[in-house]
């Protein structure tokens, strides 16, 4: 996602709005920017595009603040809506548009979320153990800490933050706050690197970046939202729109991956001689794989560093 005014410009924007572009261009188009973050991707496509509107949508309020100032040239043009992207067919149709022309989903943390020390989704300070990206709902990352069992602490440290030593860090964690709760993100990203092996310490970054974005992953429920959010950001399409999602960790971006492939081929059965009515596929990929950011956007904007670009058209009705 994207930094704000003065920061660094969002992620792979000129590639972002090359590929939604055809299907933007010179009629009364509709793009969904599902995870509108401050605005940036929003803004370079309301600019380029003066017939367009605008469907913004986050979960975060002070997100949605400041890219309503920062759209504010473009308010008659613009719906911002404070929601998980996974709403977006509920959204679509209580604003009358059954279907659009483009979709964008750009996963993750954003830069206001991640310099806000007080959100707790970094390790590098101590703030507290928060996480949510909706600061007005739902559990905290303090919650799960201190009071899910060690096997399910576990399990959520090995399947969203594909850690090695799970059990180890899960036990530590549950011993350690027998003591005393967890409250802040400083000690618990201190015991993660006491609980690790020392060799391990050593290569790969900080010891708590998987166990930090397992926890982050679990409070927003973030793969699962966005499990249920890609066949349907497909299905809301117009023939000839375009969906582009950018990921940033391998979770994501297989989950996108699969989503695209299962709609880019067709289903007649491969030992039939003629295609089925009603089989063809109704996506056409966009990109070779997953595009990734030059080498000079990743050395000038940290937050594309890890990032992967996926695409796809819609090219024909379901059957």
């Amino acid at each position: 996602m994207d930094g704000g005014r003065g920061a660094h410009v969002p992620v792979l924007l000129d590639r972002v709005v090359a590929l939604l572009g055809p299907a933007l261009a010179g009629r009364p188009a509709v793009v969904v920017d599902a995870t509108l973050g401050l605005g940036g991707h929003a803004e370079a496509l309301l600019a380029g595009h003066p017939e367009l509107t605008l469907v913004g949508l986050d979960r975060d309020l002070e997100a949605l603040e400041s890219s309503r100032r920062r759209l504010a040239d473009y308010a008659g043009r613009i719906h911002l809506v404070h929601t998980v992207y996974d709403a977006m067919p509920a959204v679509l149709s209580r604003l009358g548009y059954p279907r659009v022309d483009g979709v964008l989903l750009d996963l993750g943390v954003s830069s206001m979320q991640l310099d806000e020390l007080r959100r707790g989704f970094t390790y590098s300070v101590d703030a507290p153990l928060d996480m949510r990206m909706d600061a007005t709902a739902g559990p905290t990352a303090a919650d799960i800490v201190n009071s899910y069992p060690a096997e399910r602490l576990a399990a959520v440290l090995r399947e969203y933050g594909e850690e090695r030593f799970a059990a180890r860090i899960a036990r530590a964690i549950v011993a350690e706050r027998g003591r005393e709760r967890f409250a802040g993100t400083a000690r618990l990203a201190e015991l993660v690197k006491d609980a690790v092996p020392a060799a391990t310490r050593r290569t790969g970054g900080h010891p708590a970046k998987r166990t930090f974005q397992a926890l982050r992953i679990e409070v927003n429920q973030e793969l699962a939202s966005l499990q249920r959010v890609l066949p349907a950001a497909i299905d809301a399409l117009a023939v000839k729109g375009r969906i582009v999602v950018l990921s940033y960790h391998s979770l994501e971006d297989r989950a996108v991956k699969r989503a695209f492939a299962a709609r880019a081929r067709g289903t007649t059965p491969i030992d039939l001689p003629v295609e089925l009515p009603g089989s063809a596929p109704t996506l056409r990929l966009l990109t070779n794989g997953a595009e990734r950011p030059s080498e000079r956007e990743r050395t000038t904007n940290r937050r594309a560093t890890s990032a992967r670009l996926r695409a796809a058209e819609r090219v024909r009705e379901a059957a």
